[in-house]
């Protein structure tokens, strides 16, 4: 029977030391440090043994507390966005009722309330709502608020008020003029004659007719956004001066019936259907001149397009189109509120102390030599300030705070002529100041 040998290799045990040899036999216990215990929410059996650690001492509740982003509704939050355009519109009109809401108007109200919105971060400066607003609707507010435009009414139901607005467009020309030789605004380029333009549209009719001007000269974003907040801010200053000055005039004895006529078709309850029509009638104005701009290659957007026909279509048809007129007004009322909430918060207070400074400065100067002219004219010719205050207002703010200012101040008479002044206003201020701004600041 074979035998087997095994051979296996020698360890040299004299390179092993005694405690590496009893290491080997009985190894050392390793000491770590004792796992600290992960607490439960609210353990049954331990809740009087384990202290509960304040929630302050995490560092994950830190950093989700300072991560707060502005603004705080975003422009990709549609439904947020339009919910805050809308709810400051109605907070405009309801600001009405109010003392001070009722002297400054709701559309004074709404595009400050969008303004301090936007400038403290509760809305963007930017967003494609506003597009929507500026593109669509206002488009579609135009002849809806121009349904009482027929020039042969306005002329025969304003007289001595009619006068003075025009005395106080030609007023607004001269501001414009004087201001643009005192600040001509340099820094801003090309734009500086045409931001000028915009303005002055802006102090004959309103916010409607800067818009078009701007559209129509090619005004830049960042410029039309400077000129909203320098404009917002001024006519601010501008209707405490001329509160001011209407102080001491006392209110009429009495309500004038035919005065208060149109207050109580704009409070009565409309049919739905000349709603309807009054809305479609709008549309049908909107794509002819579109069509018309399209056709004729007109420059300058639509907006201008749409002021003439609808102007030309209610003095050849008054009677179809004072129809309307209630209904479209109060279509009117509402989108126009949300146009000057969005007039707000595209402007930046701080965008205009930085990029553009002098835009301030211009309209101040602007503002103050259409005041002085205005009311400097109508004391060497001694007309009734009472008509002087209500035409510069019917300038400046347009035909909704100058008939806030004649129902605030108890002039029921000329509710309605001022009304209607400042309709005219907006029929020929956006033609009146392109044409003067092409002609005369352009080659100053």
């Amino acid at each position: 029977m074979a035998s087997v040998t095994l051979s296996l290799p020698a360890i040299a045990t004299s390179s092993l030391s005694r405690p590496s040899l009893g290491s080997l036999s009985k190894p050392k216990p390793e000491i770590r440090p004792k796992p600290t215990p992960r607490p439960t929410p609210f353990p049954s059996h331990t809740l009087y043994k384990t202290p509960l650690r304040p929630l302050t001492h995490s560092p994950r509740n830190l950093r989700v507390t300072s991560q707060l982003r502005l603004p705080i509704i975003s422009p990709d939050d549609h439904w947020g966005l339009w919910t805050a355009l809308f709810a400051t519109g109605a907070f405009g009109l309801w600001s009405e009722k109010t003392k001070i809401g009722g002297m400054v108007s709701a559309a004074l109200v709404s595009t400050l309330v969008g303004l301090a919105a936007s400038n403290v971060g509760i809305i963007p400066h930017e967003a494609g709502a506003y597009s929507v607003v500026l593109e669509f609707l206002l488009p579609l507010a135009i002849p809806l608020l121009l349904f009482r435009a027929d020039l042969r009414s306005v002329a025969s139901s304003t007289g001595t008020l009619l006068l003075l607005f025009l005395l106080g467009s030609v007023a607004s020309m001269v501001g414009t003029l004087v201001a643009f030789l005192m600040v001509p605004m340099r820094s801003l380029g090309h734009d500086n004659w045409k931001i000028a333009a915009a303005l002055m549209g802006s102090y004959i009719g309103g916010s409607v007719n800067y818009v078009a001007i701007s559209e129509a000269l090619g005004v830049s974003p960042s410029v039309l956004a400077a000129g909203v907040a320098a404009d917002n801010v001024i006519c601010a200053l501008y209707f405490m001066v001329l509160f001011a000055f209407a102080s001491k005039i006392p209110p009429e004895a009495s309500p004038d019936d035919v005065s208060m006529k149109m207050e109580s078709q704009i409070e009565r309850k409309f049919p739905v259907l000349e709603t309807a029509t009054a809305l479609a009638t709008s549309f049908v104005i909107c794509k002819a001149s579109a069509y018309l701009t399209s056709l004729f290659g007109i420059q300058g957007g639509i907006l201008p397009v749409i002021t003439a026909l609808v102007v030309i279509l209610a003095t050849l048809l008054p009677t179809y189109f004072a129809y309307l007129a209630p209904s479209g007004d109060t279509i009117a009322l509402v989108l126009m509120q949300v146009f000057f909430a969005v007039l707000g918060a595209s402007g930046s207070i701080w965008n205009v102390m930085i990029t553009a400074p002098s835009i301030f400065v211009f309209a101040l100067v602007q503002v103050t030599v259409h005041l002085a002219v205005v009311l400097g004219l109508g004391k060497l010719f001694h007309f009734d300030l009472k008509l002087l205050l209500l035409a510069s207002n019917a300038n400046i703010g347009g035909r909704t705070t100058a008939g806030g200012m004649a129902t605030a101040k108890g002039w029921h008479s000329l509710v309605v002529p001022a009304i209607l002044a400042g309709i005219f206003g907006v029929s020929i201020a956006t033609f009146q100041s392109i044409g003067f701004g092409i002609i005369v600041l352009k080659h100053l």
